[in-house]
């Protein structure tokens, strides 16, 4: 298990939800944080959460569907002057539910493709490189185990283009101290996964850290949180590391 104390590190979504979880639990580990958000004041409450545990937060806002302000986004992270060697890419958009399953609309998938597949490609391209240069880092895409849900199409598909990307990129960093992997949180009771979800948001952690904390120099797997419940952190990662694929 790595030490994250004064890393830095970059939470999508982070301002609500699986996210802010996230955040929490790595302030708890020591490690700095940047909050991504739709808007910026929506860091605030989270600011003040982790206040307690003594860690830097910074945040930023934008529009995940606006490539624009994406990069603008990634340009202030980098005026921050700080080495981001973490990155949840956690943020996402659930698409429109099509009870006439043959009806989804193709803005419905550019919108889920925009937020839950371009957004975090391309944050992790922006990464990427300097966590190779310096030979360290570690990248989280929040992925879903949802099937067999065509009224959900777009959402599907998105999170399914997310997973290939990542499993097809495992060959240029097995065996390096960049490992970049994929974590399902499961069905929760957040905005994003709706009120009659099986799971509370709560049960995402510890699992939703584990593939950040491993040491073992292997990327390409799929992570499912809820098998980590009830674990402590440090059970979880070792359970994590029985994880291959």
């Amino acid at each position: 298990m790595i030490d994250v104390k004064g890393k830095w590190c970059l939470v999508t979504g982070g301002c609500r939800g699986v996210g802010r979880l996230i955040a929490i639990e790595m302030a708890k580990l020591g490690a700095n944080l940047i909050l991504q958000g739709r808007d910026k004041s929506h860091a605030e409450k989270v600011i003040n959460e982790l206040a307690p545990y003594g860690v830097q937060v910074k945040a930023v806002g934008c529009n995940l569907e606006n490539e624009a302000e994406i990069e603008a986004a990634l340009a202030e992270i980098d005026s921050f002057g700080v080495q981001v060697d973490l990155v949840f890419n956690n943020a996402g958009l659930m698409s429109h539910y099509f009870s006439d399953f043959t009806t989804n609309t193709m803005d419905d998938f550019r919108q889920a493709m925009a937020v839950n597949f371009f957004a975090p490609i391309k944050i992790a391209y922006h990464f990427l490189p300097g966590m190779i240069q310096r030979g360290f880092g570690r990248m989280q895409l929040t992925t879903s185990g949802i099937a067999n849900e065509p009224e959900l199409a777009a959402y599907a598909c998105a999170k399914a283009a997310l997973t290939k990307f990542v499993k097809d990129f495992a060959c240029k960093l097995n065996g390096s101290d960049v490992m970049m992997n994929v974590m399902d949180p499961g069905w929760l009771r957040t905005d994003l996964g709706g009120p009659n979800a099986p799971n509370a948001p709560e049960t995402v952690v510890p699992g939703a850290l584990v593939s950040v904390l491993l040491d073992d120099k292997k990327s390409g797997r799929w992570f499912s949180a809820q098998d980590y419940v009830g674990l402590s952190i440090a059970d979880a990662v070792e359970a994590g590391s029985k994880v291959f694929a």
